[in-house]
């Protein structure tokens, strides 16, 4: 079994958006996709690229993928990688294909003189809570998301 990650092109962006729906289905949060491709494609490939994305294969074929893209520490004066999302297929899973994904953003972090990687995880999600305590991960319970959308975030830009 040969394990590789690549960096996703243009031509991904079918199995990209069809990784996002899968994640989204085993996250029970299928309704909240809302994404169109064409969009997707532009904010990911387009002269503004917001989030960049690696595609995970075993054996030659695509079996997971994390988007991620860059955020910033005023604290360490220097930018961390945010990931977003991190999907393998069940059938993948135990592979190694995850700790790979994970280990090659570690990579472009120290590449990149980033000061941290981090993410959120649904707090029921226990196996992937212990699968990233495992690596060094460590829960930031201290914190609380806070977020602004829909009609709120219209309200506060005044509109």
């Amino acid at each position: 079994m040969t394990l590789a990650i690549r960096s996703a092109t243009p031509a991904d962006l079918p199995l990209i958006a069809q990784f996002i729906r899968d994640l989204a289905d085993y996250e029970k949060l299928a309704h909240e996709v809302r994404f169109d491709d064409a969009t997707l494609g532009d904010r990911l490939f387009g002269a503004r690229p917001y989030a960049e994305v690696v595609i995970g294969e075993i054996d030659g074929a695509p079996q997971g993928f994390a988007l991620f893209f860059h955020n910033f520490s005023t604290f360490e004066g220097k930018p961390g990688i945010y990931l977003e999302d991190l999907f393998v297929r069940h059938a993948a899973r135990g592979s190694g294909l995850g700790k790979a994904l994970l280990a090659h953003l570690a990579k472009l972090c120290v590449e990149r003189d980033c000061a941290r990687l981090e993410w959120w995880v649904l707090d029921w999600n226990t196996p992937s809570i212990g699968f990233y305590q495992s690596l060094g991960a460590k829960l930031m319970d201290e914190w609380t998301v806070m977020r602004v959308d829909g009609d709120a975030l219209t309200a506060l830009a005044g509109q």
